[in-house]
């Protein structure tokens, strides 16, 4: 898919929510199938879009096994590619979406960065994402990235059902639960 156009507009911050990243048996970070939005956020800075990068994620696991936190392993891989340690800024408590919103909210305001923001997550979590980070006060821009649609033809075979189907059905359902349980959540 190719990259959303931001207008002329710069914006002074891109806030980037975890969700990219998967952690090994030994507590060693890699990145997944949705890497698209670690990389759609470097262009967004390379490219004088966004000022900064924040990046919000820490550890979703419910079982504590180690001590990785997203945010620290990208903030770690953007050093890596060169981007300035003075444009980075991290997030690594948050576990969900809506403590992405929180945490990230306390942390743009202590450094007096002001929106609009660009919020860059996968299409497929963009309709939730936007909503909890509005209802956190956030001044948010969606920028959505990884999309799931196919740009290929319509084939028959495509009425045949099959697992990637059911996965996406799977993401879709947690999605709407997750939407409707955060509108109603006082934050």
């Amino acid at each position: 898919m190719p990259s959303q156009n931001t207008g002329n507009q710069t914006y002074s911050c891109a806030i980037v929510l975890g969700g990219f990243t998967s952690v090994d048996a030994n507590g060693k970070g890699y990145f997944n199938s949705t890497a698209t939005r670690f990389i759609e956020t470097l262009k967004l800075q390379a490219t004088g879009q966004a000022a900064k990068i924040l990046v919000s994620g820490g550890s979703g696991l419910l079982l504590k096994g180690h001590d990785f936190k997203e945010a620290d392993f990208t903030a770690e891989q953007l050093h890596l590619l060169h981007v300035p340690d003075s444009v980075v800024l991290t997030e690594n408590a948050s576990r969900n979406t809506m403590e992405n919103a929180l945490f990230s909210k306390k942390i743009l305001d202590e450094k007096k960065i002001s929106g609009p923001y660009l919020l860059v997550t996968s299409a497929f979590h963009m309709k939730r994402a936007l909503f909890t980070f509005k209802k956190a006060g956030l001044n948010v821009v969606p920028y959505a990235s990884d999309y799931v649609a196919d740009k290929g033809a319509f084939s028959v075979t495509d009425l045949v059902p099959n697992a990637v189907a059911l996965a996406e059905w799977n993401t879709y359902t947690k999605e709407m639960i997750g939407y409707v349980a955060y509108h109603f959540k006082k934050f």
